[in-house]
């Protein structure tokens, strides 16, 4: 039954997170997969046999470091946390908001107000019941949990009302952004009775997806067997799935070809040779953007001409070139082009000039030599390297800096100078706000937004997603958020996705891994 979103008239992770290596990292990367390759294959062996069906051997760069939703589900990880999670909604192969453990919902007539009708029957893997009550809770416990990574992205939700199956969500504006924005990565539900003790759950996730985990070895390994109360278990045809930490990027296609692994997220340096074993390598479109984080409330970014003499003195594309192997493509803007809400009046608005750039700085009072910056990231990044690169043509010296615990100093707004690199949002509006908003977590610049920015983007919320100007009004305020000196767009890529031949193609679902329908023949 397709959901019905009309009115009462009735959908963080830094790239630099991947793990790299140099050769010496390689070698001994290679002599573990050649060294385990042995008891992986038994251990995938016996599941198999023990659970009679087929069994998913996924590796994964984005292994969860937590496995409670509300503190692990905002970045990349979401993928590998839907195998256990289900959510309100999901999205299709166009990217819109469908129905999963909601099998309906509509808004009342002024479009604050959004009631959820879930599917009856469910059941959490735990026995508790999927209904009104744990939606009321999931939201509650991501708004207020000190270690929430979602309640910046639910802050148009007042209070719920729990009536049954009946969820009833009251607005503080019109948002007809709700549906879209609570899929699988802002808010995959959990059983309240587990999540009362959250570091628990983060042990042993207990949701309503479409499998249950049998085994977790943080940070390592996790099995899971199909979830048979699952309310789409008859088009999950996987019965076991084996979730490792992907090792060196350079040893995976090696633990595909030997069938160690039988699926695995890809790094773009790695697809041609993955194609020639005879791998499947496909493109997973996404909304994957990397950005330069600048500052604005430090110098020297607190001067305008430096902020658009970074802007100028950015090859996106060498970033394209270097990096991504041809299946990446320049973007100035938090979104890939095609997307809905990519602004094409704002394309090219800061084109590589370096001549500009030198200009620029020397009308803000700085000669060559004299801007001195620390790029400070969270691991080992070619992107780094790039820029730094970069601005030393322009005579600004920038000082890469590694700072595992990176992410403290960044959400709190007190670094002046990073990389990020985002996987977007199903609700483009949530995206425009976490970059740009005055609270947004990926504005390193907080409290600053651009002139403008709120207004538009209230008036994406207040048009509902089918009305004839959306995207017209969602591009506008990609427009006004570009304003922001506080982020500079480099390059987009979508995700890479390598398996055996003997795993059938995926839904395309933009950024999701859906396994609905998926078979794995016997070759497996």
């Amino acid at each position: 039954m397709p959901a019905q979103l009309t009115t009462h008239r009735r959908r963080l992770v830094h790239p630099s997170s991947r793990r790299t290596g140099g050769p010496r990292a390689a070698a001994l990367a290679a002599a573990l997969v050649a060294l385990l390759a042995p008891a992986l294959s038994a251990c995938g062996g016996d599941t198999a046999a023990a659970g009679g069906g087929a069994t998913l051997k996924w590796t994964s760069s984005y292994f969860p470091a937590h496995w409670d939703p509300v503190v692990g589900g905002s970045g990349a990880q979401f993928r590998e946390l839907a195998l256990t999670y289900a959510s309100l909604t999901r999205t299709d192969e166009t990217g819109k908001a469908v129905p999963d453990l909601a099998r309906s919902w509509e808004y009342n007539e002024k479009g604050d107000e959004i009631t959820f009708h879930l599917r009856p029957g469910l059941k959490f893997s735990d026995g508790q019941p999927v209904d009104a009550a744990a939606v009321k809770a999931a939201i509650e416990r991501a708004q207020k949990q000190k270690n929430s990574a979602l309640f910046g992205d639910l802050t148009s939700i007042r209070t719920v009302d729990a009536e049954g199956l009946d969820a009833v969500l009251h607005l503080t504006q019109v948002d007809y952004q709700i549906p879209q924005l609570l899929g699988e990565r802002v808010l995959q539900i959990a059983s309240p009775l587990a999540a009362k003790n959250p570091a628990k759950l983060d042990q042993n996730p207990v949701g309503a997806g479409p499998f249950t985990v049998t085994q977790l070895i943080p940070g390592t390994k996790a099995v899971l067997r199909k979830n048979p109360d699952y309310w789409d278990a008859k088009n999950i045809h996987i019965d076991n799935v084996e979730l490792t930490s992907a090792p060196d990027a350079s040893t995976v296609v090696s633990g595909l070809r030997t069938g160690v692994y039988n699926f695995a997220d890809l790094d773009p340096s790695q697809a041609s040779a993955a194609k020639k074993a005879g791998l499947d390598v496909f493109v997973q479109p996404g909304f994957n953007a990397s950005n330069l984080s600048l500052n604005i409330n430090k110098a020297p970014f607190d001067n305008a001409k430096v902020v658009d003499a970074v802007r100028y003195a950015i090859n996106r594309q060498e970033f394209v070139d270097k990096l991504t192997f041809g299946y990446g493509e320049v973007t100035d803007q938090p979104f890939p082009k095609g997307y809905v809400a990519y602004d094409p009046k704002s394309e090219a608005d800061h084109p590589y000039d370096p001549a500009k750039s030198k200009k620029l700085l020397t009308e803000a009072g700085y000669k060559a030599g004299a801007i001195k910056l620390d790029l400070v990231i969270p691991a080992d990044d070619p992107q780094a390297e790039i820029v730094q690169s970069q601005l030393a043509k322009v005579g600004i010296t920038v000082t890469i800096k590694v700072d595992k615990n990176w992410a403290t100093p960044f959400f709190a707004k007190n670094l002046k100078f990073s990389l990020y690199g985002t996987t977007g949002r199903d609700s483009a509006a949530q995206t425009l706000t976490a970059h740009f908003g005055p609270n947004g977590p990926l504005n390193l610049s907080s409290p600053y937004e651009p002139a403008g920015f709120e207004a538009a983007i209230a008036k994406v919320r207040q048009t509902p997603l089918d009305a004839p100007d959306y995207a017209k009004v969602l591009q506008a305020a990609t427009r006004a958020g570009l304003k922001s000196g506080a982020l500079v767009f480099t390059y987009s890529q979508p995700n890479l996705i390598a398996k055996s031949t003997s795993i059938s193609d995926l839904p395309k679902n933009p950024a999701h891994i859906d396994w609905t329908g998926v078979t794995i023949s016997s070759a497996n």
